[in-house]
């Protein structure tokens, strides 16, 4: 543990941006753009209007990387500007000159005309063999954390909160993190026009402020299907697919989407943003989810086929209360986002289901934390949930289960600390009305929850504040939570005893007591969780053994992807083994879609451990299976799989890859959740 690094009152702007937003700042944006899908970019402009904070500015600077540059207008007047050499981690500040004499609150407009370049970050063109349907193209973005600044022009900073409108020129579906305006979600797809032949121009408007990390766009043969109506709610909800997936993942999130939403309306004030839509991306999406304005982004190998995995979708959408609607000042304080809805997500788990589900929630949650502490037990920096970042360091360094598992724990210990459900959700109803629309640092949240229950329960109140160990909580290092907390264990002893029996088993060739029934009350996180005690805590099972489970238990068929793989990582825990032989190329064949589905598992959460897992088995099997592939993966996990968590480096001097052993990254366990989970 230690000391406070800064005083509340010392801290200002953000380590990650170069913007002056302190002394101006973007209030609105229109884009103006259109998508090239042959050169790989968008091209357009970006007309600012910026309020100035500070009595005679001189310059307004915004953030950029890896953009092309052309001429700037301000109030209509083309200006000379300047741009500081690049920083890696926050690339080149663009100097924008202002007129004289402007005076604090007075407005002023800037157009910047640029276009994206093929090293823009936050863009991910996808050739069609990447897609679905084989087809057509694809485009999608994702900026959180700091990579919008490589889609526009920006003051990139989720300090910096704006509305927007955007004009969108493209010959495929576009989409974007905002209401459409025209042509309508409900009209032919692409205005009736020939897809992928005829330019459409998609209109969008977002009148909600939003920071700049949820400005999102994605296009490619995309198809709508609208959700029921909710009677009594002003909101609306569909899905979005690719045409040969849009039946299944309508049937798949149909039921419960507007369930979750209406249910955690009645916990939480109204939802606010309009309009809450799924997109289900490509299967070469490497993350689980992003949590956009308007539209939540979505993994393939969540369509189960059985809902079993729809509950990702609470952890999304409760995003539009914490970090879409209050939002941590910068990245330094992402437990504001992430703690917040990750506790929140598990208060809907208890409503919607039981406090059994809850607690085991919190019970797989904490296994992922304790395997990214962990991860930094050389960076303890990284342990903390209060992270004082270094001027142009790069959040992403510190991206891990931390800030979502240690920050949900933290809440659930106050709860519990101040009373309760019943005292401690009021409170939050209040948090959420006080700083909805606002960015806001630990400290102001520490300052309003003792202003709330300093007026809502006195001193007795104030006197369970003042036992909290709040320097240990924000700032401790190590591998435990600085309180013990126990969780509701009930679901997780049934799948716990069943593990145990199998081990038990092991030295018996006689399986019979085994029944297919032993699972069927168990929920897919129960399965899991089982997988995963028999592949953590025990021994390899015998070869028979495992074959006869995966049978059993149709879990070595299951279209369930979070239960195949556990049981893949189960049948190749030892390498030598029949059963490591038999299933390394059933795996391997499954992971690239080879296996009758077709259906790539780019999902980094699956693809880095199974090529990890087969490469032990069989290291030509791996590297010939990844190379057969590896133009259909995400370029992001192309080079996590390359030189982090698969176990080779891609090498041009040795034509199969030089295969070197390598400590993999962390990946998180089942608890969904999400933002860009791997």
């Amino acid at each position: 543990m230690s000391a406070y690094l800064k005083k509340p009152e010392e801290e200002e702007g953000d380590p990650t941006s170069q913007a002056n937003f302190l002394q101006i700042a973007s209030e609105h944006i229109d884009f103006d753009w259109t998508i090239d899908f042959n050169a790989k970019l968008i091209s357009g402009s970006a007309t600012h209007t910026f309020v100035v904070k500070e009595d005679d500015v001189k310059e307004v600077i915004v953030d950029t990387q890896a953009l092309d540059l052309g001429k700037i207008e301000v109030e209509g007047q083309d200006v000379d500007y300047t741009v500081d050499p690049k920083h890696p981690v926050m690339g080149s500040a663009l100097h924008i000159p202002l007129p004289a004499g402007l005076k604090s609150g007075s407005k002023v407009t800037a157009t910047i005309h640029y276009k994206t370049t093929k090293d823009c970050t936050a863009l991910q063109f996808l050739a069609k063999e990447q897609t679905q349907g084989k087809t057509f193209p694809f485009l999608f973005s994702q900026c959180q954390p700091i990579y919008a600044r490589s889609l526009a022009p920006l003051q990139d900073s989720p300090s910096v909160k704006t509305t927007y409108t955007a004009k969108v020129a493209s010959i495929l579906p576009a989409l974007l993190s905002a209401i459409r305006v025209s042509p309508p979600s409900t009209g032919p797809a692409h205005d009736g026009k020939v897809i992928g032949k005829d330019v459409v121009t998609y209109t969008y408007k977002q009148p909600i402020p939003i920071p700049s990390y949820l400005i999102a766009i994605a296009a490619g043969n995309l198809r709508y299907k609208a959700f029921p109506k909710v009677e009594g709610k002003d909101w609306t909800s569909g899905i979005w697919a690719e045409p040969e997936l849009i039946d299944a993942a309508y049937w798949e999130f149909e039921a419960d989407t507007t369930r979750f939403l209406a249910t955690e309306e009645t916990i939480v004030p109204p939802y606010r943003f309009g309009v809450y839509d799924l997109l289900v991306l490509p299967p070469s999406f490497p993350y689980g989810g992003m949590e956009n304005a308007c539209i939540s982004f979505l993994t393939p190998t969540l369509l189960a086929g059985d809902r079993t995995l729809v509950d990702v979708v609470v952890h999304e959408l409760t995003h539009s209360w914490f970090g879409n609607g209050v939002t941590q000042a910068h990245s330094g304080h992402f437990w504001l986002n992430e703690g917040f809805t990750t506790y929140m997500e598990r208060v809907l788990q208890k409503v919607l289901h039981s406090e059994a589900e809850r607690g085991f929630s919190f019970l797989i949650g904490y296994k992922g934390l304790q395997d990214d502490l962990k991860l930094h037990q050389n960076q303890p920096k990284y342990q903390r949930l209060v992270i004082e970042f270094e001027k142009g360091e790069d959040p992403d360094d510190a991206y891990s289960r931390v800030p979502y598992d240690k920050g949900a724990n933290f809440l659930l210990y106050l709860e519990r600390l101040l009373g309760g459900l019943d005292i401690f959700l009021p409170y939050i109803t209040d948090y959420v009305n006080t700083f909805m629309g606002k960015s806001i640092t630990t400290w102001q949240w520490k300052d309003h929850l003792y202003g709330y229950f300093k007026k809502n329960g006195g001193d007795t109140k104030i006197k369970l504040l003042d036992s909290v160990d709040w320097n240990a909580w924000f700032f401790g290092e190590g591998l435990e939570l600085p309180v013990k907390i126990e969780y509701d264990t009930t679901l997780a002893k049934q799948a716990y005893a069943l593990a145990e029996r199998w081990d038990a088993a092991r030295s018996t060739s006689d399986l019979s007591e085994f029944k297919e029934s032993d699972v069927e009350s168990f929920n897919s996180n129960q399965q899991i969780v089982f997988l995963e005690r028999l592949e953590g805590n025990y021994d390899a099972l015998p070869s028979s053994h495992i074959d006869h489970l995966g049978e059993l238990y149709h879990v070595s068929n299951t279209p369930n992807a979070e239960i195949r793989l556990r049981f893949y990582e189960l049948a190749l825990k030892d390498s030598p083994s029949d059963a490591a032989k038999r299933f390394a190329p059933v795996a391997a064949k499954w992971v690239v879609g080879d296996d009758g589905t077709g259906i790539l598992k780019g999902r980094m959460k699956f693809c880095r451990p199974i090529f990890r897992a087969v490469n032990r088995v069989d290291k030509v099997l791996a590297v010939s299976t990844y190379k057969s592939a590896k133009e259909s993966f995400h370029p992001i996990a192309q080079r996590m799989i390359e030189k982090v968590s698969c176990v080779w480096v891609a090498c041009e001097s040795v034509s199969d890859g030089l295969l070197i052993d390598l400590l993999s990254g962390s990946w998180f366990g089942v608890s969904a959740m999400e933002g860009r989970k791997m």
